[in-house]
Protein backbone atom coordinates (compact mmCIF):
# COMPACT_ATOMS: atom_id res chain seq x y z
CA UNK A 1 0.00 0.00 0.00
CA UNK A 2 1.39 3.04 -0.92
CA UNK A 3 1.61 5.22 2.10
CA UNK A 4 -0.65 8.62 2.29
CA UNK A 5 1.39 12.03 2.16
CA UNK A 6 -0.39 13.13 5.51
CA UNK A 7 2.77 15.25 6.57
CA UNK A 8 2.98 17.01 3.49
CA UNK A 9 -0.53 17.83 3.72
CA UNK A 10 0.00 19.43 7.29
CA UNK A 11 3.02 21.50 6.48
CA UNK A 12 1.12 22.61 3.15
CA UNK A 13 -1.24 24.52 5.61
CA UNK A 14 -0.15 27.90 6.38
CA UNK A 15 -2.87 28.72 8.75
CA UNK A 16 -0.64 30.41 11.97
CA UNK A 17 -2.81 33.17 13.36
CA UNK A 18 -0.41 35.37 14.61
CA UNK A 19 0.15 36.26 10.97
CA UNK A 20 -2.92 37.35 10.62
CA UNK A 21 -2.17 39.76 13.05
CA UNK A 22 -1.92 42.72 10.72
CA UNK A 23 -0.63 45.69 12.66
CA UNK A 24 -2.69 48.10 11.34
CA UNK A 25 -1.79 50.70 14.43
CA UNK A 26 1.28 51.86 12.83
CA UNK A 27 4.10 52.12 15.02
CA UNK A 28 4.77 56.05 14.46
CA UNK A 29 3.01 58.86 12.18
CA UNK A 30 5.09 60.00 9.96
CA UNK A 31 5.89 64.02 9.10
CA UNK A 32 3.77 65.49 7.17
CA UNK A 33 4.81 69.36 7.02
CA UNK A 34 7.90 71.23 5.81
CA UNK A 35 9.90 73.20 7.33
CA UNK A 36 10.90 74.28 11.01
CA UNK A 37 7.33 74.12 13.14
CA UNK A 38 5.95 77.48 13.82
CA UNK A 39 3.59 78.98 16.40
CA UNK A 40 -0.10 78.30 15.66
CA UNK A 41 -1.57 81.27 13.85
CA UNK A 42 -4.77 82.52 12.52
CA UNK A 43 -6.17 80.81 10.01
CA UNK A 44 -7.21 82.73 7.75
CA UNK A 45 -8.13 80.16 5.22
CA UNK A 46 -10.37 77.78 7.55
CA UNK A 47 -8.40 74.72 6.40
CA UNK A 48 -6.62 72.28 8.72
CA UNK A 49 -5.28 68.66 8.28
CA UNK A 50 -3.90 65.81 10.32
CA UNK A 51 -1.71 62.99 10.05
CA UNK A 52 -3.69 59.86 10.59
CA UNK A 53 -1.09 57.37 11.31
CA UNK A 54 0.00 59.57 14.38
CA UNK A 55 -3.53 59.92 14.89
CA UNK A 56 -4.35 56.06 15.42
CA UNK A 57 -1.12 55.55 16.94
CA UNK A 58 -2.04 57.54 20.08
CA UNK A 59 -5.55 56.68 20.32
CA UNK A 60 -6.05 54.50 23.22
CA UNK A 61 -9.03 53.07 21.74
CA UNK A 62 -6.95 51.67 18.85
CA UNK A 63 -3.89 50.60 21.12
CA UNK A 64 -6.34 48.83 23.36
CA UNK A 65 -8.42 47.00 20.53
CA UNK A 66 -5.33 46.44 18.67
CA UNK A 67 -3.68 44.44 21.85
CA UNK A 68 -6.61 42.62 22.37
CA UNK A 69 -6.74 41.32 19.15
CA UNK A 70 -3.50 39.99 19.31
CA UNK A 71 -3.70 38.08 22.52
CA UNK A 72 -7.13 36.67 20.78
CA UNK A 73 -4.80 36.09 17.23
CA UNK A 74 -1.97 33.93 19.36
CA UNK A 75 -4.48 32.05 21.24
CA UNK A 76 -5.58 30.99 18.11
CA UNK A 77 -2.11 30.25 16.51
CA UNK A 78 -1.47 28.09 19.80
CA UNK A 79 -4.52 25.97 18.78
CA UNK A 80 -3.44 25.63 15.73
CA UNK A 81 -0.06 24.55 16.20
CA UNK A 82 -1.05 21.91 18.88
CA UNK A 83 -3.79 21.04 16.78
CA UNK A 84 -1.07 20.33 13.86
CA UNK A 85 1.64 18.80 16.16
CA UNK A 86 -1.25 16.19 17.34
CA UNK A 87 -1.90 15.17 13.82
CA UNK A 88 2.18 14.73 12.51
CA UNK A 89 2.53 12.84 15.61
CA UNK A 90 -0.19 10.11 14.57
CA UNK A 91 1.47 10.44 11.32
CA UNK A 92 4.73 9.79 12.45
CA UNK A 93 3.18 6.66 14.84
CA UNK A 94 1.14 4.83 12.19
CA UNK A 95 4.26 5.24 9.90
CA UNK A 96 6.41 3.36 12.29
CA UNK A 97 3.78 0.93 13.25
CA UNK A 98 3.79 -0.16 9.56
CA UNK A 99 7.41 -0.50 8.76
CA UNK A 100 7.33 -2.39 11.93
CA UNK A 101 4.93 -5.33 10.98
CA UNK A 102 2.79 -4.47 13.85
CA UNK A 103 -0.74 -3.72 11.88
CA UNK A 104 -1.33 -5.16 8.63
CA UNK A 105 -1.55 -3.11 5.51
CA UNK A 106 -5.45 -3.23 5.69
CA UNK A 107 -5.92 -1.74 9.20
CA UNK A 108 -3.13 0.69 8.19
CA UNK A 109 -5.26 2.06 5.23
CA UNK A 110 -8.33 2.21 7.32
CA UNK A 111 -6.47 4.21 9.60
CA UNK A 112 -4.53 6.79 6.89
CA UNK A 113 -8.09 7.29 5.62
CA UNK A 114 -9.47 8.33 9.19
CA UNK A 115 -6.39 10.76 9.15
CA UNK A 116 -6.71 12.04 5.89
CA UNK A 117 -10.13 12.92 7.57
CA UNK A 118 -8.88 14.63 10.17
CA UNK A 119 -6.35 16.60 7.96
CA UNK A 120 -9.25 17.63 5.96
CA UNK A 121 -11.35 19.05 9.42
CA UNK A 122 -8.12 20.64 10.52
CA UNK A 123 -7.70 22.85 7.39
CA UNK A 124 -11.55 23.87 7.52
CA UNK A 125 -11.14 24.90 10.99
CA UNK A 126 -7.78 26.66 9.84
CA UNK A 127 -9.75 28.36 7.41
CA UNK A 128 -12.87 29.24 9.17
CA UNK A 129 -10.25 30.91 12.38
CA UNK A 130 -8.57 32.95 9.18
CA UNK A 131 -12.10 34.43 8.41
CA UNK A 132 -12.87 35.06 11.61
CA UNK A 133 -9.86 37.17 12.62
CA UNK A 134 -10.07 38.80 9.48
CA UNK A 135 -13.39 39.73 10.21
CA UNK A 136 -12.66 40.87 13.56
CA UNK A 137 -10.24 43.61 12.23
CA UNK A 138 -11.99 44.64 9.71
CA UNK A 139 -14.92 45.42 12.09
CA UNK A 140 -12.08 47.01 14.53
CA UNK A 141 -10.87 49.04 11.67
CA UNK A 142 -14.23 50.33 11.31
CA UNK A 143 -14.95 50.91 14.70
CA UNK A 144 -11.87 53.26 14.61
CA UNK A 145 -12.49 55.14 11.86
CA UNK A 146 -16.06 55.93 12.53
CA UNK A 147 -14.68 56.77 16.33
CA UNK A 148 -12.66 59.44 15.02
CA UNK A 149 -15.04 60.79 11.98
CA UNK A 150 -17.86 61.20 14.96
CA UNK A 151 -15.00 63.30 16.93
CA UNK A 152 -13.76 65.25 13.74
CA UNK A 153 -17.46 66.33 13.45
CA UNK A 154 -17.72 67.26 16.71
CA UNK A 155 -14.56 68.81 17.14
CA UNK A 156 -15.23 71.12 13.99
CA UNK A 157 -18.36 72.21 15.33
CA UNK A 158 -16.12 74.76 17.47
CA UNK A 159 -13.80 75.55 14.74
CA UNK A 160 -15.44 76.01 11.60
CA UNK A 161 -12.91 74.62 10.11
CA UNK A 162 -14.18 74.72 5.80
CA UNK A 163 -11.93 72.18 5.04
CA UNK A 164 -10.14 69.49 7.33
CA UNK A 165 -7.36 67.17 5.32
CA UNK A 166 -6.58 64.00 6.55
CA UNK A 167 -2.85 62.86 5.77
CA UNK A 168 -1.48 58.94 5.78
CA UNK A 169 2.09 57.68 5.97
CA UNK A 170 3.47 56.19 2.80
CA UNK A 171 6.13 57.36 0.17
CA UNK A 172 4.14 60.76 0.30
CA UNK A 173 1.86 61.90 2.39
CA UNK A 174 -0.56 62.76 0.57
CA UNK A 175 -3.21 64.90 -0.23
CA UNK A 176 -0.70 67.61 2.57
CA UNK A 177 2.81 66.87 1.07
CA UNK A 178 3.97 69.93 2.71
CA UNK A 179 2.31 72.38 5.11
CA UNK A 180 2.36 74.69 7.73
CA UNK A 181 2.27 73.68 11.03
CA UNK A 182 -0.32 76.35 12.06
CA UNK A 183 -2.57 74.19 10.39
CA UNK A 184 -1.72 70.79 11.98
CA UNK A 185 -4.28 69.87 14.10
CA UNK A 186 -3.28 65.98 14.68
CA UNK A 187 -2.14 66.81 18.66
CA UNK A 188 -5.17 68.05 19.25
CA UNK A 189 -7.18 65.25 17.54
CA UNK A 190 -5.15 62.68 19.65
CA UNK A 191 -6.01 64.81 23.06
CA UNK A 192 -9.74 64.68 21.89
CA UNK A 193 -9.71 61.28 21.48
CA UNK A 194 -8.55 59.87 24.52
CA UNK A 195 -10.06 62.08 26.56
CA UNK A 196 -13.51 61.24 25.23
CA UNK A 197 -11.95 57.57 25.34
CA UNK A 198 -11.36 57.68 29.29
CA UNK A 199 -14.64 59.29 29.74
CA UNK A 200 -16.16 56.51 28.12
CA UNK A 201 -14.66 53.90 29.93
CA UNK A 202 -15.20 55.59 32.94
CA UNK A 203 -19.04 55.01 32.35
CA UNK A 204 -19.26 51.11 31.81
Amino acid sequence: MKKTPIILSICSLVVAAAALVLNFIPKHGTESTCGEKTEKSENTEGIAFFNLDEVIAGYQMAIDLQQSFEKKAKGIDEDVTRRRTKLENEDKDLAEKLNKGLITRSVAEVKYNELQKKVADFQQFGQQKQNELAEEQQVILNNIANSIMEYVTKFNATRNYSLIFSTQGGLLSQPVVCGDEGLNITTELIEGLNAEYVASKSKK
